[in-house]
């Protein structure tokens, strides 16, 4: 069994890899349209809440978006696209609301996309040097998120755009709002943002029982089951969705509009 000081070890290098990647990516000059993990994003590629088919379907959805953004939007601003099981988080720059809403829109209707949460600021695009340090930041939250003992740094995704810290995943209520104290308490950063999908403490469990039996890690929870950050169900929905092309691995669902109730523990959440 490997010793915990060299898993840690490894996971730390793996993270740093990745934000040298991100800091790499950044040095031919401005790239006005960023997908994925090019952006001031971190993810540890051990642990993953997501089924294959859902993490496959972002990278998709991924490049998708950005392929609609950019027929419809052009070369306007910086514009970041991040999907988390089939929600997608919109952050950067652009040059004004016109643009902010005309990117939403592209992006809304780009297919399996569950629900967009737009974070575009109308401003200048941000510099070089301002997104070199939004990378620096988010490996600073993933060396804490590994270094604690009751959190799973591999199931959050971060991602950084002007200080502000942004934590996407599945997770329960009480490993959102640890995780949202973990960052909060990094150095440069200015503003902690949750985009969490809240599962119950029993769907954790039956996560961690499947991928003890090596299945996948948990089914992909569609609009009509999905848990509120509330905690409630909601209700059945009166017809099922179409499904998406069986390549996918992921159930189509309308983009949803009604918002969610925040965890009242002090910290912004968005739906």
């Amino acid at each position: 069994m490997m010793p915990v000081t060299t898993a840690v070890a490894l996971k730390r290098l793996t993270l740093l890899l990745a934000v040298a990647g991100a800091l790499a990516a950044t040095l031919p000059g401005c790239v006005p349209l960023v997908v994925g993990g090019a952006a001031a994003t971190g993810t540890v590629l051990a642990v993953d809440r997501r089924t294959t088919g859902a993490q496959v379907e972002d990278e998709g959805i991924e490049l998708r978006a950005g392929n609609r953004v950019s027929e419809a939007a052009g070369q306007q601003g910086h514009i970041n696209i991040t999907s988390y099981n089939r929600q997608v988080l919109l952050t950067g720059e652009v040059p004004s609301d016109a643009a902010r809403q005309q990117v939403e829109a592209a992006v809304a209707g780009t297919q399996n996309v569950r629900s967009v949460v737009n974070e575009l600021a109308v401003m200048e695009s941000s510099t070089l040097a301002q997104r070199s340090e939004d990378a620096y930041i988010t490996g600073k939250v993933k060396a804490s998120l590994i270094d604690a003992k009751d959190v799973s740094a591999s199931a959050i995704k971060v991602v950084t755009e002007r200080k502000v810290v942004y934590l996407m995943g599945r997770v329960t209520a009480r490993e959102s709002k640890r995780v949202a104290e973990i960052a909060r308490g990094v150095s440069g950063v200015a503003k902690v943002v949750r985009v969490f999908e809240i599962i119950s403490e029993e769907e954790l469990q039956q996560i961690s029982i499947n991928r003890a039996n090596g299945t996948n890690a948990a089914p992909v929870i569609t609009d009509s089951s999905a848990v509120p950050v509330g905690g409630a169900k909601s209700a059945p929905a009166a017809s099922s969705p179409a499904p998406a092309p069986a390549s996918s691995g992921v159930t189509t669902s309308p983009v949803s509009s009604s918002p969610v109730a925040p965890l009242n523990d002090g910290f912004t959440t968005k739906p």
